[in-house]
């Protein structure tokens, strides 16, 4: 089972870590979150619950392009594209080309692991 490791952090904060990284400071250590929200909320907002049963639908279903996940899941195209683009930017979805030109929606991990410190509101992340 492949596991997407998820943190919360703030932009400042994120920045501070990005720019440690560049400059050799800091060494992200396995098991480090890969991917950083803003706020517990803007990761329950991309991670909804209808968001999750999407990620469901193209994992169990494969479609072979947007249109067919948009007749499969009921949900129209264009407001689909946005939201799995959005995906896609955490690392969510895959968007790979298919035939035409079409896009290939892909759900690379089965699991998402959310560290968020219960004791400090400014957690450390470089």
């Amino acid at each position: 089972m492949k596991t997407l490791t998820i943190g919360i952090a703030g932009y400042d904060q994120m920045k501070a870590r990005s720019l440690a990284i560049a400059r050799g400071e800091h060494r992200p250590a396995t098991g480090e979150p890969k991917v950083w929200f803003t706020s517990v909320e803007s990761f329950a907002k991309v991670l909804s619950q209808r968001n999750r049963e999407l990620l469901a639908l193209i994992a169990r279903e494969e479609p072979d392009s947007l249109t067919r996940l948009a007749q499969i899941s009921g949900r129209n195209k264009s407001n689909l594209s946005r939201t799995l683009k959005t995906m896609s930017q955490y690392g969510l979805v895959e968007l790979k080309a298919g035939k035409r030109g079409t896009l290939v929606p892909r759900v690379p991990y089965d699991l998402v692991r959310l560290d968020v410190s219960l004791t400090s509101t400014s957690r450390q992340v470089a």
